[in-house]
């Protein structure tokens, strides 16, 4: 399995070059989001509706989130479970960690947990992660 981080998600979704020839050459694998990636899209997505200045402008960012919403509907969404717990445990007891930030151990913590390679062009943070498989489409 396959977890996209949302950097790679917009690349996906923008037809980024190397992650679609990427992702063709892995038709057979399961390729999916977690639950955490999932809320930072859609948390930003509502942001700009509300702080859209504009009629013009909520419109733009009401089709954004309609779009995302669909796009995230298409994968697999890999949940933070009991097993994801377990590894965000063992995570939060090394100290070097604790600066790459909730959010990204929460998101080291579901791919472990389901043995993903999380797709993320984020490597300084998630290299830092043991035995975390990463993996850069984009660049």
């Amino acid at each position: 399995m396959h977890l996209f981080d949302s950097d790679t998600l917009s690349h996906l979704w923008a037809n980024h070059e190397l992650v679609v020839e990427r992702l063709r050459r892995c038709e057979d694998t399961e390729i999916g989001t977690t639950s955490i990636t999932k809320s930072e899209i859609l948390r930003t997505r509502c942001e700009n509706l509300l702080k859209a200045a504009s009629p013009n402008d909520l419109v733009r960012a009401q089709q954004r989130l309609d779009r995302s919403e669909r796009k995230l509907a298409e994968l697999t969404v890999a949940p933070f479970d009991e097993a994801a717990g377990r590894e965000l445990s063992q995570l939060e007891q090394v100290k070097k960690l604790k600066k790459i930030g909730r959010a990204h151990l929460l998101i080291a913590s579901i791919a472990l947990a389901n043995n993903a390679t999380l797709v993320t062009r984020n490597l300084k943070h998630f290299r830092q992660v043991p035995n975390l498989q990463v993996e850069n489409w984009v660049d």
